[in-house]
């Protein structure tokens, strides 16, 4: 006698096109996180497709769908809810897709739909507050991937407690256990008995400044190293010549494995909190502001070398004191590390997920 297969759930994925908090890379790893166990339909905001989709290609597919953004107009909404329709599970990724959850807030029942787990980063632009109030009110799960994320959903969108879900973007620590090569970094070789204090920047190049002015601080072995888009290569360099140590300041297109790039690095200083979980994977201090959002990540060992935000010279003393002592930074970055295992590792991340889609898909 033949066993009949448990049917397939079909999940529908609405992604914004910007990426600046990173909902593309999300929408990717829930994929991921579910297998073979659901068949995905993606629509990108602006249409295409997302880079690193090729090897999920088997139960993937780009439906056509009306446009993501425009005005939301009733009969735009309905269009979009009629489109939501059929499939057991709706996730929607970033601002850009505000309208779609929208639409299901108000037809949900009329088309008779799926839950929609909504996904923000944090400080994500491009609705005001009351609008998301909205928007959001029939999502069965908000996801966010920080602690201030999780402050903004519920204090500014007013989302109960019950529907807010801090599920951290996860990374593959084990890959920033290794020690690269020097030349691992394209255009960048670490010569002997030089020291890299690194940050990544995708904000404007002014943000820099303050890092920049630190490193006069510090002995000349001290290189500071900035991965960022080559468009803000020049004024990085412009900057560090006005300090007078153009010398010493790298800017570096960020390569593909950053586990290279940051296994290079001696000490980190975020501008903002991009990198700091691969920073503290890679087993570094880190020196931030005491009210960014990487300070809430670290582990509490980091603590003492949170600076407050307006005064540089707080600043420059935290990076002072970690760079003239290695055994310090050391025992601070083992801490970080083994935070960043427990709370922030790939695995982690996708067993939540799992267990969320799961529990909303509900037996089939």
């Amino acid at each position: 006698m033949s066993v009949s297969k448990q049917p397939v759930a079909s999940i529908l994925h609405c992604v914004s096109a910007s990426d600046a908090s990173g909902m593309k890379g999300r929408c990717i790893r829930v994929i991921r996180a579910l297998g073979g166990e659901a068949r995905h339909a993606v629509v990108v905001e602006g249409g295409g497709r997302l880079a690193g989709t090729d090897r999920l290609a088997a139960n993937l597919s780009w439906p056509s769908f009306p446009p993501l953004t425009g005005a939301p107009l009733p009969g735009r909404l309905k269009r979009l809810a009629a489109a939501m329709a059929g499939y057991d599970l709706l996730c929607t990724y970033g601002s850009g897709t505000l309208d779609v959850a929208l639409a299901h807030t108000l037809f949900a029942d009329v088309y008779k739909l799926a839950p929609l787990i909504h996904h923000e980063g944090a400080g994500d632009p491009g609705r005001s507050n009351f609008y998301r109030r909205i928007a959001l009110g029939r999502t069965a799960a908000l996801v966010v991937p920080s602690r201030e994320a999780e402050r903004i959903a519920l204090e500014r969108w007013q989302q109960p407690r019950s529907r807010v879900r801090l599920i951290p973007d996860g990374i593959e620590t084990a890959a920033y256990l290794a020690t690269p090569k020097r030349d691992a970094v394209p255009g960048l070789v670490k010569r002997r008995g030089e020291l890299w204090l690194g940050t990544l920047l995708t904000v404007g190049s002014e943000a820099v400044g303050p890092l920049i002015r630190s490193l006069a601080a510090l002995p000349e072995e001290w290189q500071l190293v900035v991965a960022a888009e080559e468009r803000c290569h020049h004024a990085i360099v412009s900057n560090a010549a006005s300090a007078g140590i153009e010398d010493r300041v790298h800017p570096v297109t960020p390569p593909a494995d950053r586990a290279r790039l940051f296994g290079l690095f001696d000490l980190f200083a975020p501008v903002e909190a991009t990198g700091t979980i691969e920073a503290m994977a890679a087993g570094l201090a880190v020196v931030a502001a005491r009210d960014s959002e990487a300070a809430a990540l670290l582990a509490s060992d980091n603590g003492p070398f949170l600076s407050t935000s307006a005064e540089e010279g707080e600043l420059t003393a935290a990076i002072e004191r970690l760079a003239g002592d290695k055994a310090l930074r050391r025992r601070i970055g083992d801490a970080n590390r083994a935070r960043a295992r427990a709370e922030f590792d790939e695995g982690r991340m996708i067993e939540q997920t799992r267990a969320l889609c799961r529990s909303l898909i509900g037996p089939r």
